[in-house]
């Protein structure tokens, strides 16, 4: 958290920012983030290996193999285009791999000063308050859901569009915020068509813990160790995640 905010608030709406190759957005904010908790990470933990967003791929490859290791996973900036577009919607999410899977995850929130954490087992909170997953659950023709469409398959994005089958529909630019805060109530279902490791594994662990459920669009667990972008279908209930699921793996009519 102070992290957050003595790197990421003094530069909102202040800097310059870039393409990357992949044609994502990266300011000098995600680099100071990702050196600072770097650095102070290891400081404290020095046996706990480290991968952030910002690393060459090569390397965030090579950390990977070493599944015996625990490691560090870091997005130091999610939501960079709405960092550097002035839009308060972005975070910090940092998750604790061990043999193969998240078991801490943070999400810390510095417009809001809202920190998000769990603990494999033992639970998720807000700002020390326990997050439990809403009751009683909507229908699905009345929930929220957080959707992003530009990396969806095109015939299930039309099919959304044209036929949707929830009362109202968000998209934040922020992966991290987005579970975090079906984890928290604020949405009752999620999509999205491909995330990175740093994208889902702490948010993935957070809503889980809260009550959640998810899987992929092809019906695999989201968090897997790798490299390749996972989709993700996402509620904050059984009952909601199942009707979510069977409506978007059904046949087109």
């Amino acid at each position: 958290m102070r992290a957050g905010d003595e790197e990421l608030l003094p530069r909102f709406e202040q800097v310059d920012h870039h393409i990357k190759a992949d044609g994502s957005v990266l300011t000098e904010a995600d680099l100071a983030i990702q050196q600072r908790l770097r650095d102070e990470l290891e400081k404290s933990w020095p046996d706990i290996a480290f991968l952030g967003e910002e690393m060459p791929s090569a390397q965030q490859a090579e950390l990977l193999t070493d599944s015996e290791r625990p490691l560090w996973c870091l997005d130091p900036l999610d939501g960079t285009s709405n960092f550097a577009a002035g839009l308060p919607c972005f975070g910090i999410s940092l998750a604790l791999l061990a043999h193969g899977e998240p078991v801490m995850g943070i999400i810390y929130d510095p417009t809001r000063r809202e920190c998000f954490r769990a603990d494999k087992g033992a639970g998720a909170w807000l700002n020390g308050r326990r997050l439990h997953s809403p009751a009683p659950n909507p229908l699905l023709a009345r929930t929220v859901g957080m959707v992003d469409f530009k990396r969806l398959p095109a015939g299930l994005a039309r099919r959304l569009i044209s036929d949707p089958p929830y009362a109202s529909q968000r998209n934040f630019g922020s992966s991290a915020l987005e579970w975090a805060w079906v984890a928290a109530g604020r949405g009752h279902i999620y999509l999205h068509g491909g995330q990175k490791l740093w994208d889902f594994a702490a948010g993935s662990l957070i809503l889980g813990e809260a009550g959640g459920y998810s899987c992929t669009l092809e019906g695999e667990p989201v968090f897997k160790p790798g490299l390749e972008p996972r989709s993700v279908i996402a509620a904050s209930s059984q009952a909601l995640f199942r009707s979510w699921r069977d409506w978007l793996t059904a046949p087109p009519s």
